[in-house]
């Protein structure tokens, strides 16, 4: 069992909403640390996510190649999308693979992790799955979410990681996971 030393938690006095709609929230928290100078600290509230890392007998994964106006740049990312209310992360995973790609993923998920891509100031869960085996059943069913679906060998993804053309902590963490943990 791991201690957690209870004299570092931070204090929170309580919070107020600067702006909340159905995508995105924004609270100014008044909150105090160990050392007692208290302030206000923004965190950004964001639905929870979950992705699919859907791998092929032939050690590929399927990769949706987009533009992200946010950040004003193309690159590579795994399937996923919002958490349905209601919904299991890893449904939604399934879903979204089906839905983005017009590939279903077949049989049970490992479920890889879930993570806070920026715990600092940013609430934003990510629940990532592995699949390796779907099958095509038929096309994507919107149009918006890739300008090209590709299959990329897996040994490929770790210089794409490196050049910058992986987009989002969504894709590099499950990548970097599965690369990482296949070997041992």
């Amino acid at each position: 069992m791991t201690d957690y030393p209870e004299a570092l938690r931070w204090t929170v006095h309580g919070k107020r909403a600067v702006y909340d709609n159905e995508w995105i929230k924004l609270d100014l928290v008044d909150v105090e640390p160990p050392d007692g100078n208290r302030f206000e600290h923004h965190v950004v509230k964001l639905h929870e996510v979950a992705v699919a890392l859907l791998l092929n007998d032939h050690e590929e994964v399927l990769t949706l190649w987009r533009y992200r106006f946010a950040v004003d740049q193309w690159g590579y990312e795994l399937i996923g999308g919002l958490v349905e209310e209601g919904e299991s992360p890893a449904t939604t995973a399934a879903r979204e693979a089906e839905e983005e790609t017009g590939w279903r993923p077949i049989g049970e998920p490992e479920h890889i992790a879930t993570f806070q891509p920026l715990p600092g100031m940013v609430d934003a869960p990510v629940n990532a799955y592995i699949w390796r085996k779907a099958e095509k059943v038929g096309e994507s069913t919107d149009a918006e979410e890739a300008a090209r679906i590709e299959w990329i060998p897996i040994d490929r993804m770790l210089e794409l990681v490196k050049r910058g053309e992986v987009l989002g902590s969504g894709a590099i963490v499950p990548l970097l996971f599965y690369l990482a943990s296949r070997n041992t």
